[in-house]
């Protein structure tokens, strides 16, 4: 018996979600075995699978080790795997794949800092970001000007944004002084700047916005900007739980790769710049206003 509809495979294996997965079957640029594939066809171990020509590597589901990265994004870099204005992306720092990729978990905007899961578990990164899923996400803020209990009232009941209705589930202040105040907000969206066009929709214009949690996981204190850890298989399973995918057998770090990476988090590595390729390091934390975002920044589409 075949494993697993060809679209399902597809999307799981990085190449894009399954609706558009079924276009690129429709349009005849995906064949199995050296025959035009169709939608509903399904594959197994041992399958020939390729797309446009290229040949897709093909491991079953229950086969392959589940991974996710919890990566630190300075401001200056693009989430997207390519610039076509030659600015450093997110992904020029992740550790390379031998036939697999890693896929982006959400998005944030280039001027955005904070946590960004990366997964080579395509089915497990669209559950994550489908808005069916109700997965929260939560930021600290910085904001020019004052949040009055009007102002939060109306941000978590609901104000109407130019593609639909929007709020904070949540909204709770973090210190700061003068006009630069710092606010930690949950959501369970991931609209492109939903949380800046929130602020905005009520005159108040942010400054600086990073975010602190994704799901069940929270940006590590241990975690420097323009750095990654890789999460084990407690951290993982909490995630798959959250979607309600299956644990998978081998899931988590092993070995040599576990005992790196707790000599990471003994003695973390100095952070690096989005403008510096180099690895220079630099310190990222906020210049005043105190706030929450110090315990961000000693340690680690949504476009906030």
């Amino acid at each position: 018996m075949k494993d697993e509809k060809l679209q399902k495979a597809l999307a799981r294996m990085g190449l894009g979600s399954r609706r558009q997965m079924e276009e690129v079957i429709r349009s005849g640029r995906v064949s199995v075995n050296n025959a035009p594939a169709t939608i509903g066809d399904r594959v197994q171990q041992g399958d020939e699978i390729r797309v446009d020509g290229r040949q897709i590597k093909y491991n079953a589901e229950n086969e392959k080790r589940r991974r996710v990265l919890a990566y630190y994004k300075p401001e200056g870099e693009v989430c997207s795997a390519k610039d076509p204005e030659g600015r450093p992306t997110v992904f020029e720092r992740l550790p390379k794949l031998t036939h697999d990729r890693w896929v982006m978990v959400g998005r944030l905007d280039i001027n955005s800092t904070g946590l960004l899961l990366f997964t080579n578990d395509g089915e497990m990164a669209h559950r994550l970001m489908h808005p069916s899923s109700e997965v929260t996400r939560e930021y600290a803020v910085r904001v020019l000007g004052e949040v009055t209990p009007d102002i939060a009232r109306n941000l978590t009941a609901g104000v109407m944004l130019e593609d639909g209705m929007a709020q904070f589930e949540d909204i709770k202040e973090g210190g700061g002084e003068g006009v630069n105040k710092w606010y930690h907000v949950k959501l369970k969206e991931g609209r492109n700047r939903e949380v800046r066009r929130l602020f905005e929709s009520q005159g108040l214009k942010v400054s600086r916005l990073l975010r602190t949690r994704y799901g069940t996981i929270s940006l590590p204190k241990e975690l420097r900007t323009g750095r990654f850890l890789e999460l084990d298989k407690k951290e993982i399973n909490t995630l798959t739980d959250l979607v309600s995918l299956r644990p998978r057998y081998g899931t988590g770090l092993h070995g040599a790769a576990k005992e790196k990476q707790e000599r990471i988090k003994s003695k973390p590595l100095k952070a690096r710049r989005a403008d510096s390729r180099s690895d220079k390091s630099h310190s990222s934390k906020p210049k005043s206003s105190g706030g929450p975002a110090s315990r961000g920044t000693r340690g680690r589409g949504d476009k906030r």
